[in-house]
């Protein structure tokens, strides 16, 4: 760098011609719609960056990525030797000399590795909650999470954030199906979720297996999966299969659903961020079940209740 070293000094880049272009077009929508003025300052800020000496950088605490591959670091790192770093961190200023990571943590780590002095980031301003949940959807859309990531991070953003399951599939541009497929996937037994996490199984192995109510079948069911390499089709006619079984056993099971059930259930569950079960006996008797997946997921739970 032609800039002394002993006076470093942030150095303010515009974006390229594509993204102020794409960014521009946005613009006229948005204002034709009406949004407010903090997303069209929001707009105005994403058109220029600044360079940050990298060693003025703490790590994001709320960081939602546990595991960090280092094979595939060390590819980005080779390419930010060849291409620089194409998409810019996100960082909040803590005082005259410090920046905290918002997201980019995969770029920081591979940009020390290959030996950079500073790195290109966006500057964003929020408390802690903000933060995470910048942090959270940031990650969520741009970074390859595998499925546990994604769910956690949901979760995160409804227990941690406050968010209803609508609310959150508005941030993160997703049906409010999607978010919850996802976060079923934190009922399933650890095993499974660990698969999830290390790509023995995709998100459809484990939406299958999340229809099965015995743990002790899901998890032999995942056995299979590793040992014949089976298909999501395949685990979805397995769990077809049972089920029909238990029609089978239990008549009973096909009797007409109650919607008004089925309605609560749904509500219930949109409520408190989890899929609530309701039984109810021929006696209109019966008890709500509330699952949950941690003692701080029990405690959001609780203060929901009051």
């Amino acid at each position: 760098m032609a800039e002394d070293k002993k006076t470093p000094q942030l150095k303010k880049r515009a974006m390229g011609r594509g993204l102020d272009a794409l960014l521009s077009d946005n613009r006229t929508v948005l204002t034709e719609e009406g949004v407010s003025k903090e997303l069209e300052e929001l707009r105005k800020l994403s058109t220029q960056f600044n360079m940050i000496p990298i060693d003025r950088i703490e790590v994001n605490p709320f960081q939602p990525r546990i595991n960090f591959d280092i094979d595939a670091l060390k590819e980005l790192s080779e390419s930010i030797k060849v291409q620089g770093i194409i998409q810019p961190l996100t960082v909040r200023q803590l005082d005259e000399d410090t920046y905290q990571l918002i997201s980019g943590e995969r770029r920081l780590k591979a940009s020390k590795m290959a030996g950079l002095e500073e790195v290109p980031a966006y500057i964003r301003t929020g408390n802690d909650q903000q933060m995470l949940e910048m942090a959270l959807i940031e990650n969520i859309q741009r970074e390859e999470l595998n499925p546990v990531e994604i769910a956690l991070s949901y979760q995160r953003l409804i227990s941690e954030c406050s968010l209803k399951q609508e609310e959150l599939g508005d941030r993160v541009g997703k049906k409010r199906t999607t978010v919850n497929n996802y976060l079923r996937l934190l009922k399933l037994p650890p095993d499974i979720q660990a698969g999830l996490r290390d790509g023995k199984l995709n998100m459809g192995h484990g939406r299958a297996l999340i229809n099965i109510d015995n743990i002790d079948l899901q998890l032999s069911i995942y056995k299979r999966i590793l040992d014949e390499d089976l298909s999501v089709r395949k685990v979805e006619d397995l769990v077809r299969e049972l089920a029909e079984k238990v029609d089978k056993k239990d008549p009973a099971s096909k009797k007409a659903p109650d919607y008004a059930l089925i309605q609560a259930q749904s509500k219930l569950s949109g409520r408190f961020g989890t899929k609530v079960q309701i039984k109810k006996g021929t006696d209109n008797k019966g008890e709500i079940k509330i699952p949950f997946v941690s003692e701080d997921d029990l405690n959001r739970i609780l203060d929901i209740l009051g």
